[in-house]
């Protein structure tokens, strides 16, 4: 009965292991793809965002998704919503429009964090907990197999040397589920450094761009619906004054006839 029971918890222990294994192999291939599909859309992106005339030109850029292209897009409109005048008193509009465009910049980079470190716990958890598990299932599989030696009365080395071996199994494969997730991890915390790193560039560059255009996206810009109606008002004030002058002039020369 005993020798059934440890057989039974060193086989859990190796069908744990294996599962510890597939879910690792599948994270490590679901964030590498998400790593390379990153590279990808930050690079092609920053190179047109920097192939621009101007920020308006660059808020045009369409049909690119990413990290940056997602910091450059609250960007945007935080300038755009400055540049309609918002007139919203609230916390979040506290400060200048420098002070609304970093904490708007900083909060999006902190949600590409976020999700860059996703399962990475899961990793790191995996990597750490495997060797245990498989030493819990030797430890186990030992004591099963030192009963069984009891039992039998004979402590050569056949009788010996088989039990042990296959509890010591379990040791081998926990190691070898926790080298990938310790490398995995690692690897993917080095990616999101650089990453990271590579945000954080493109953020203070995007500040130092707004602040030399004054926190303004050229209203010219026709694709722009919010600085287009900015547009349409400005238009409009400008010929109820032009129409204010024409009726003034108009009385100056009928007060000059009289």
């Amino acid at each position: 009965m005993a020798d059934i029971t440890s057989t039974a918890i060193v086989n859990g222990t190796l069908y744990v292991l294996i599962g510890f294994s597939v879910v690792t192999w599948a994270l490590i291939l679901i964030k590498g793809i998400q790593h390379l599909r990153i590279s990808y859309t930050n690079s092609k992106f920053i190179k047109k965002f920097w192939g621009a005339t101007d920020l308006a030109a660059a808020a045009a850029i369409e049909g690119i998704s990413g990290p940056a292209a997602r910091v450059a897009g609250v960007g945007f409109a935080t300038l755009l919503e400055a540049d309609g005048g918002t007139t919203t008193h609230d916390l979040e509009h506290t400060g200048d429009r420098q002070d609304l465009l970093d904490r708007r910049l900083r909060q999006q980079m902190q949600k590409e964090r976020g999700s860059l470190e996703s399962a990475l716990a899961i990793l790191a958890t995996i990597g750490s907990i495997s060797p245990f598990v498989g030493l819990f299932g030797t430890v186990w599989g030992i004591m099963g197999a030192l009963t069984s030696i009891s039992k039998s009365g004979s402590a050569s080395l056949e009788v010996v040397a088989g039990p042990i071996g296959e509890a010591l199994i379990a040791t081998a494969v926990g190691i070898a589920v926790a080298v990938p997730a310790v490398i995995g991890y690692n690897f993917f915390i080095r990616r999101n450094k650089v990453i990271w790193a590579s945000l954080d560039d493109f953020a203070i560059d995007f500040v130092h761009l707004a602040l030399k255009t004054s926190f303004i996206i050229n209203r010219s810009a026709a694709h722009q619906g919010a600085a287009n109606a900015f547009r349409v008002s400005d238009d409009s004030k400008g010929k109820k004054q032009h129409e204010k002058k024409v009726n003034l002039d108009d009385l100056e020369v009928e007060g000059a006839q009289a």
